[in-house]
């Protein structure tokens, strides 16, 4: 049965924010701890997907350090036809769709607030999702927020104790700690982490 909060944060509902640029979540650039983490990987070949990614800066960065093999979906017209002008090269690449009938696999997803734009309804979809778009020992990657989960959303919130019991029977918790170098408004409020696919 379909929520109500999933018949509200549809389609028409993300498209209309970035329409009105109700986009308080787009910091403008990659986020230090994500820039860190990929900072370390040295296989420029890897697999890579931003699913709900806006506009797109984890892919900016990503393409800037040369990563070949970098998708991107999201839900909302707007930012994937800019992505899609900036980036003709990739085109292919930048997808408007429902991560949700997304069908490829990879060895790392980034996750960067959109987990939290989610009807928290549909968390246990997501990590079977996240599964079964990765690779073998693939890994999910990112940020998940860490404050009281309530009916006030998007972002929806959550704590460590909840993301351990949602992702531990699919996945193997490499790292779960609040982020030391998270951006200010969000600073205490955020865990990095990264999950691989058992």
């Amino acid at each position: 049965m379909i929520s109500i909060l999933m018949m509200i944060l549809n389609k028409k509902y993300w498209e209309n924010r970035y329409q009105n640029e109700d986009i308080a979540w787009d910091t403008g650039s990659i986020t230090q701890p994500l820039k860190e983490y990929i900072d370390q990987i040295s296989n420029k070949n890897l697999k890579i997907l931003i699913p709900g990614a806006g506009n797109g800066h984890e892919f900016d960065y990503l393409v800037q350090q040369g990563f070949s093999n970098v998708w991107v979906i999201d839900i909302a017209d707007s930012p994937i036809q800019k992505l899609q002008s900036k980036y003709p090269q990739f085109i292919d690449r930048i997808q408007l769709g429902d991560f949700f009938d997304h069908a490829f696999q990879y060895d790392i997803i980034i996750e960067q607030t959109f987990f939290c734009a989610l009807d928290p309804e549909i968390r246990k979809t997501y990590v079977s999702k996240m599964y079964s778009l990765l690779f073998p020992n693939g890994k999910i990657v990112g940020l998940l927020f860490d404050f009281p989960l309530s009916q006030e959303g998007p972002p929806f919130g959550g704590s460590k104790a909840e993301y351990l019991s949602l992702f531990s029977e699919k996945f193997t918790i490499k790292k779960l700690e609040k982020a030391y170098n998270s951006i200010k408004p969000r600073a205490g409020r955020e865990l990095f982490f990264i999950f691989e696919k058992k």
